[in-house]
C-alpha cells in the first residue's frame, strides 16, 4: 500500500528513504536509516522489525540481498511483506513477496531502489525512476520528492493519497531530515512545505548542533544570542 524510494549519496555519506501511500502515517512505520550503514523501506502489509534487521544485517556486512532474505527467515507473512534496502557500497536489493497486491513490483539501481504495491500501474515506479536520475544535480532530499511527485502524476496509489515521509541522515544516530505528513488530502504538496521549512529553519543551523565530532555543539552563549538578534528577537540566556 505504498511506494518509496531508499537512496545512497556517497559525496554526503546520506542515507535517505522517501514514502508516500493511502493510509495514515506512513512515516511511523515504513523508513529505516543508520549512518554509515544504510536505507531500508519495509513495506505493503507492513512488519516494522524488518527494517532494523536488515541494517543490522548490513552493519555486519551482509549485503542488502542478503540482509533482506536473513531478516525474513523467520517471518511466516513474508509473502505479505516488500523491502527493499541500499548500503554503504551502493549495493541496493529488493524483495516483493508472492501475495503483494497488484500493481507491485521494484526497480533496483546502483545506489538506489524504487519499490511499491497496491499502485495504479508499472508507470508509477518508472516515472519515479525517471524523474530521480534525471535531475543527478539536485540534493538527494530535492531529487526524491520530484520523484515521488513524478510517480503520483503517473497514478500513485491505486487508492488514493493519505500520507508521506521524507528521512535523511549523514554522520550522526539520528536524522538530518525527519518529515512527516501522517493524514493530508496531498500529502506530498505538504511534504514539499515542510521540507522547504526545514531549508530554512533547520538546515542552516545543523553545523551548531552537538555531534560525534563536536559533542557540545555550539554553545557561546554571545554568538547564540547574536543570532537570535539577526533574527529580530531579544531572548536572552540567563547569566
Amino acid at each position: 500500500m505504498t511506494w518509496s524510494i531508499v537512496a545512497h549519496e556517497p559525496s554526503t555519506g546520506a542515507f535517505a528513504v522517501a514514502v508516500t501511500t493511502c493510509a495514515f502515517a506512513v512515516g511511523a512505520s515504513c523508513p529505516f536509516v543508520r549512518a554509515g550503514v544504510g536505507a531500508v523501506s519495509t513495506q505493503s502489509i507492513t512488519n516494522r522489525y524488518l527494517g532494523p534487521a536488515v541494517l543490522d544485517g548490513m552493519a555486519r556486512g551482509l549485503s542488502p540481498a542478503a540482509a533482506i532474505e536473513a531478516a525474513l527467515v523467520g517471518d511466516e507473512g513474508k509473502g505479505l511483506r516488500q523491502v527493499h534496502a541500499v548500503d554503504r557500497h551502493g549495493r541496493s536489493a529488493a524483495y516483493t513477496g508472492a501475495n503483494c497486491v497488484e500493481w507491485c513490483g521494484e526497480i533496483t539501481s546502483p545506489g538506489v531502489s524504487f519499490a511499491g504495491n497496491m499502485l495504479a500501474g508499472p508507470a508509477v515506479l518508472a516515472d519515479t525512476y525517471a524523474s530521480f536520475v534525471t535531475h543527478a544535480e539536485l540534493p538527494l532530499a530535492e531529487r526524491m520528492l520530484l520523484a515521488l511527485d513524478a510517480g503520483d502524476a503517473a497514478g500513485g496509489d491505486r487508492r488514493g493519497r493519505q500520507s508521506a515521509a521524507l528521512v535523511l541522515a549523514t554522520t550522526e544516530d539520528f536524522p538530518d531530515i525527519s518529515i512527516r505528513v501522517d493524514d493530508h488530502s496531498h500529502p506530498l504538496d505538504e511534504l514539499r512545505r515542510l521540507y522547504e521549512i526545514w531549508l530554512r529553519q533547520r538546515a542552516p543551523y545543523l553545523r551548531d548542533q552537538p555531534s560525534k565530532a563536536r559533542p557540545s555543539g555550539t554553545h557561546d552563549l554571545d554568538v547564540l544570542e547574536a543570532r537570535w538578534a539577526r533574527q529580530g528577537s531579544s531572548l536572552k540566556f540567563r547569566r
